[in-house]
């Protein structure tokens, strides 16, 4: 009786909608223009160069230039955009902006009292009494205190002179080991205007990882904050080199100097600002082709490799970055991804060269309901309201699963009526219109939850879903833009069109670089593939770096020069489609070929089933002398709660769960299901699965701190799992 109500009033309100749109569907065509979204959809991003323009004729003889325009027309296929430099980026050019010292000399003349980075005040630290009678420690937040343009550059200056003063060289490497803050952008650009190459360092990454970046480098100074000092009480008898350490303070907490090897001098940030404002030493600007970055990769497939970031590498990607995303005057930021990374570092940078106001939060701090805000206190989105973030797959992962737990958690009307609602909408999105009253009654409700002013998100670092893309557009009421570059390519290489429809692709090549398709022969991936070409993606131009640090041999092996330009080989699998749009379909390193032959992508299958909502974490694993694959499966708790009570078992504790084979027998049908929804091949599913009872994180050695897999450390730990399952 149920359904038949909750149908029949959803099939009112289609009728209702049915007779809106045929009254509304003439105003919002002269109004929303939305033939021409569909043409900007469909234009044609890039196209294949003509292979003679890729060849300097003076260093070949003829017949060895058609020799070459042969094999590149057999073996590779090269792309390049079809859209112009921007604005910004002929003013880079205009005012010869070439290190990211003059971006920030720039900004600070062009936008002086401008707003710049901006700090959340946490007024003070409290008990908060649980529902369940535990006490947690919860923040009450004040507003934003913010740095104007002028501020930041000057205290960035004066940090620049007080390493000086401290005995740090220009060209000598300095590490940053510490949390995305205000004071880790102004230490950054301190260095840079005294042409210090900084050393990034995860905050995430173990001990043993910091050590070993810290000594590969040789520096003698370490940038830190609060929370991280304590850990150089035992690291510093592993980096013998290290005689300062600058500490970024806490709000709140006086930070403990004591106990430090001795000999090693421990200072406040501002203290160095101090020393530096009396300093007599003058800036060292860097040159373009100068180190300005030493960025550790998060070491997925064994020790982090220091990737060399040139200047011009950075202001490369950064002009690509402006000629694809639109920013605007009155943009606000919100940054809390690790700046350690290069996407983030390169994003905040664009921001400060286009005169965008950058707010820093944290993950226990960013929403209403994070883990540290008090009850009663908005989180930092709230009080910031930004319009611009950045993201990764994994929190929009969750943000994704989220909202199906709140869907799913209603009745049956509101989860119908919430998934008319949703397929309306993307109805109407996909011929190029815009939803403003179902928007405003719906999902700018869940828009809110990040301030209710974003309009773009840019994701980057791993392949976004196609499911989770879509979903979070449509909720969230977003431009939702994927990008697609490696710390080698300084984040760049491809970026989504704002008005592209699609979902699961990564845009054409920036401005600033060529994409290459390359035959991988053992894959079967060829150019000559139909309906697309496909290969191995190499990216080429400005901002692929010079290499790795002390490692030469790879350095050779994955970057090679061709005509005066730099290319880097990325390992990856793509296929352009016919508007020149990149799509990554596999990884090299990912591919098994299975004992019948069938090849499986283990990192498109994990990517697909990680937005299944019981799965918290997964890798799969494929035995090349096996049928079928298996899955280490690290369970999302809620949903196993929910699991265990549908079977009779909500008295048993999440690791008797775990074990158990009713649950096991369960999950692994719910992962069968689910990949049908995402049209995974039989041989894809995989067919046994083990439960996971620890959570994996970077300090247990089976995720980077980017939480990408290491798979040869989860394979060696689980080892006899996986025997067990084949064995089953």
């Amino acid at each position: 009786m149920d359904s038949f109500w909750v149908q029949s009033a959803i099939g009112a309100i289609k009728a209702i909608a049915f007779v809106y749109d045929i009254i509304t569907l003439p105003v919002y065509l002269v109004l929303q223009k939305p033939w021409k979204r569909r043409q900007d959809s469909r234009r044609v991003k890039a196209k294949p160069i003509n292979q003679k323009m890729l060849v300097d004729e003076s260093k070949y003889a003829p017949d060895d230039i058609e020799a070459k325009i042969i094999k590149n027309d057999e073996h590779e296929l090269t792309y390049r955009t079809t859209d112009p430099p921007r604005d910004v980026h002929v003013k880079m050019l205009q005012e010869n902006i070439d290190t990211l010292e003059k971006v920030f000399n720039y900004v600070a003349k062009t936008h002086s009292s401008k707003r710049c980075l901006g700090t959340r005040q946490i007024l003070s630290e409290e008990d908060e009494v649980q529902p369940n009678g535990r006490v947690f420690k919860k923040y009450n937040m004040g507003d934003y205190k913010w740095r104007t343009f002028t501020e930041a550059e000057r205290q960035a200056a004066n940090f620049g002179r007080g390493l000086r003063e401290l005995g740090q060289k220009p060209r000598e490497n300095i590490v940053i080991f510490a949390e995305t803050r205000a004071e880790w952008m102004v230490a950054a650009h301190g260095c840079f205007k005294q042409a210090m190459p900084i050393v990034t360092v995860y905050a995430t990454l173990g001990d043993e990882g910091v050590a070993h970046c810290i000594s590969e480098t040789e520096v003698t100074t370490v940038i830190t904050s609060h929370d991280l000092l304590p850990k150089f009480k035992t690291l510093l008898a592993l980096c013998p080199n290290v005689n300062t350490i600058i500490y970024m303070e806490d709000q709140l907490h006086k930070t403990e100097t004591t106990g430090f090897k001795e000999g090693v001098k421990v200072l406040p940030f501002n203290q160095v600002v101090k020393i530096g404002q009396d300093s007599k030493f003058e800036s060292v600007p860097p040159k373009g082709d100068d180190i300005a970055i030493i960025m550790y990769t998060s070491g997925s497939t064994g020790t982090p490799k220091g990737v060399l970031l040139s200047h011009k590498n950075c202001i490369a990607t950064m002009k690509g970055f402006v000629d694809m995303v639109p920013i605007y005057p009155d943009d606000v930021l919100i940054g809390f991804l690790p700046l350690a990374h290069v996407f983030e570092l390169v994003a905040e940078s664009v921001c400060l060269m286009t005169g965008v106001s950058i707010g820093y939060s944290t993950p226990l701090t960013l929403i209403d309901t994070s883990s540290k805000i008090r009850r009663g206190c908005k989180g930092d989105a709230s009080v910031l309201m930004p319009t611009c973030m950045t993201s990764v797959p994994l929190i929009l992962d969750r943000i994704s699963k989220g909202i199906n737990d709140k869907v799913n958690s209603g009745s049956a009307f509101r989860k119908a009526l919430f998934k008319f609602l949703y397929q309306y909408k993307v109805k109407w999105i996909q011929r190029g219109y815009k939803t403003p009253l179902i928007d405003k009654l719906v999902f700018k409700k869940v828009a809110k939850l990040m301030g209710g002013k974003v309009r773009i998100i840019m994701s980057g670092g791993a392949p976004l879903s196609a499911d989770t893309h879509e979903q979070i557009k449509t909720c969230l009421c977003v431009d939702l833009i994927q990008g697609y570059g490696l710390t080698e390519t300084t984040s760049g290489a491809t970026v989504m069109h704002e008005r592209d429809m699609t979902y699961g692709r990564t845009g054409g090549p920036l401005t600033v670089c060529d994409i290459r398709l390359v035959n991988w022969e053992e894959g079967n991936y060829r150019i000559t593939n139909k309906p697309y070409p496909q290969g191995e993606v190499l990216i080429g131009g400005d901002c692929v770096s010079q290499g790795y640090y002390k490692l030469p041999g790879k350095t050779n092996e994955d970057f090679f020069e061709e005509d005066g330009k730099r290319w880097f080989k990325t390992g990856d699998i793509g296929e352009v489609q016919t508007d020149g749009v990149l799509k990554i379909i596999d990884r090299k390193k990912d591919l098994v070929k299975l004992q019948a032959g069938e090849y499986v992508s283990l990192g498109k299958v994990e990517s697909e089933l990680k937005t299944c909502g019981i799965v918290e974490n997964i890798c799969v694993y494929g035995d090349p002398t096996k049928q079928f694959t298996v899955a280490l499966v690290v369970p999302n708790q809620k949903h196993l709660e929910d699991l265990a009570e549908r079977h009779g078992l909500q008295n048993n504790t999440y690791e008797e769960l775990c074990s158990s084979p009713v649950i096991e027998k369960a999950i692994l049908k719910e992962i069968a299901d689910h990949s049908r929804k995402c049209k995974l091949q039989k041989f894809e599913v995989p067919a046994a699965i083990t439960l996971c009872k620890e959570v994996w994180s970077p300090d247990m050695g089976l995720v980077t701190a980017a939480f990408k897999l290491k798979r040869k450390e989860i394979q060696d730990r689980y080892q006899h799992d996986i025997n067990r399952m084949y064995a089953s």
